[in-house]
């Protein structure tokens, strides 16, 4: 498995050339606050809860379009950070933005009531565990994360919208996809988690699960994305999003 300096080094540097692309393909998707692909949008599904007197952080914010929406809906306050520089300066003024690192979050302990990532940071870190274990750490008690990513399945087909897309050929327990250049050096690094990965990585660093949703594609959206696809979101989902709740003890 790539070292966490290797997929960070690799990752920025993706990001960073690929911020043009990503915003002029992606624009209706960046436009507000939605968890996933299937634009399920936090306005009306509220993942979050009341925000309004909390600390929120967002984890892997890109250009930051979640983090400008809460700020806008009235969230006590907010902030996020990203590894690409590029992706960062495409922020909207007015939400406290930093480039850092998930693997080593400049954070201090307690600092904030509610984390969350919207197919950000959490596929592209080698070891989830301990990224897992830092952001419990700058949560207070009873502090919530959530955070949606690829669904596990999804890992096991193409990425490809159309029917090629819809034959399973891949390994589900294949855990680790890198690009490399033709020197060898690796420019694109991301990692699967089965879901007893993400459960056993959860609890391991002391959060509870209470809700996983896997969004069902829209009949209203014909919109292709990537993988993303009526054809394919008709069949299996493409998104999981957690839903948890840091050190709660049981009656």
């Amino acid at each position: 498995m790539t070292t966490s300096d290797t997929s960070a080094t690799a990752n920025r540097a993706w990001w960073d050339g690929d911020a043009d692309r990503y915003h002029a393909e992606h624009a209706s998707y960046l436009d507000g606050f939605h968890w996933s692909p299937e634009m399920l949008a936090e306005s009306s599904a509220r993942l979050l809860g009341d925000v309004r007197a909390l600390k929120v952080l967002e984890i892997g914010c890109g250009s930051a379009p979640c983090s400008t929406w809460l700020a806008e809906d009235g969230v006590g306050f907010v902030t996020g950070f990203d590894l690409s520089r590029e992706m960062l300066r495409r922020a909207q003024p007015g939400v406290p933005l930093v480039q850092a690192d998930a693997q080593a979050l400049p954070y201090r302990d307690d600092s904030f009531d509610v984390a969350f990532s919207a197919f950000g940071a959490f596929p592209f870190v080698p070891d989830i565990s301990h990224v897992l274990i830092d952001v419990a750490r700058v949560l207070r008690p009873g502090g919530r994360l959530v955070f949606s990513v690829n669904h596990p399945m999804r890992w096991i087909f193409p990425d490809d919208p159309g029917p090629e897309g819809l034959v399973a050929s891949i390994p589900y327990f294949q855990r680790e996809y890198v690009e490399t250049d033709e020197h060898g050096t690796v420019t694109y690094a991301e990692y699967h988690r089965t879901m007893g990965d993400w459960v056993r990585a959860l609890h391991s660093a002391g959060f509870q699960l209470i809700d996983l949703i896997e969004p069902e594609w829209p009949e209203h959206l014909t919109q292709t994305w990537g993988q993303w696809s009526p054809l394919r979101g008709q069949i299996f989902p493409g998104s999981a999003i957690f839903i948890t709740q840091l050190g709660i003890v049981e009656a």
